[in-house]
């Protein structure tokens, strides 16, 4: 079973980001980096795959500027095979769908049964690359995967999918595009002796150049969208405790607020 995961690595969950004085990008010195976390059920899931048929190749596939390198090794000690990096400055500026062209180039001429995505990239919360790129490589796709199971003869995969008041369940042919939702699997942890084989792993940079793609169809030239500004959200108001004698007291006292200091009654 051999299988793709798109790799993209983001600030941490728990990194403070500020936008510049004048709002044209965000403050990213000293900001801490991590592989996406919806991707991680990506490669948790490859890895089981490959364990369940007994064989096959887990590759990751990450376009981002050379400290996507850490991300991508962390991907390659928790068991993945090997890595292909999209590391040129004609990517920088890329929107969603611009990521997806270049995702596409590269994956055209690779061999796979299933290619994973994360749900959704913790930075943009966009969920469009998945889809796209299944669209531009003529894929079966579906998203918010909780559940997978490839039948017997390797033709095909059942999914379970979350969907608003429950799951759906569908049967797609292989090779399809498949994003991860959180409940799909529950990622391991990268081991000491697998951080140690992760630095011999083959991991090979590639230039726009190298799978022929047109510069002006990616970076900020191929993105059909951009930023205009960043702004933080507005700070919030202080909390208030409502008090009372009794409970009865509490809610009439609750009420009494609503109505008159927040106007919500």
């Amino acid at each position: 079973m051999n299988s793709i995961i798109c790799l993209k690595q983001v600030p941490d969950t728990e990194a403070q980001i500020l936008a510049t004085p004048d709002g044209s990008d965000v403050k990213l010195d000293g900001v801490k980096f991590i592989i996406s976390p919806y991707d991680e059920f990506g490669i948790e899931e490859a890895l089981l795959q490959k364990e369940k048929a007994g064989g096959g190749e887990v590759t990751l596939v990450c376009m981002g500027p050379a400290r996507s390198v850490e991300a991508i090794r962390t991907g390659l000690a928790m068991g993945a095979d090997k890595a292909v990096h999209l590391d040129d400055e004609a990517f920088n500026g890329s929107d969603a769908q611009a990521a997806a062209k270049a995702l596409a180039a590269q994956i055209k001429g690779m061999q796979y049964d299933i290619i994973y995505c994360g749900r959704q990239a913790i930075d943009d919360d966009q969920s469009q690359v998945g889809p796209a790129l299944a669209e531009l490589l003529g894929l079966p796709h579906t998203s918010l995967v909780t559940k997978l199971e490839v039948a017997a003869d390797k033709k095909s995969v059942k999914v379970n999918r979350q969907i608003v008041g429950g799951e759906e369940i569908l049967e797609l042919p292989l090779p399809c595009v498949l994003t991860c939702q959180k409940g799909l699997n529950e990622p391991r942890y990268a081991s000491l002796p697998g951080i140690m084989k992760a630095k011999k792993k083959p991991l090979q940079p590639v230039k726009a150049a190298e799978i022929g793609i047109d510069a002006g169809t990616i970076g900020a030239a191929g993105s059909g969208t951009r930023v205009v500004k960043y702004t933080a959200p507005p700070a919030r108001t202080a909390a208030k405790i409502i008090g009372g004698e009794s409970p009865e007291e509490k809610a009439a006292n609750l009420a009494k607020a609503l109505r008159e200091e927040a106007k919500a009654i």
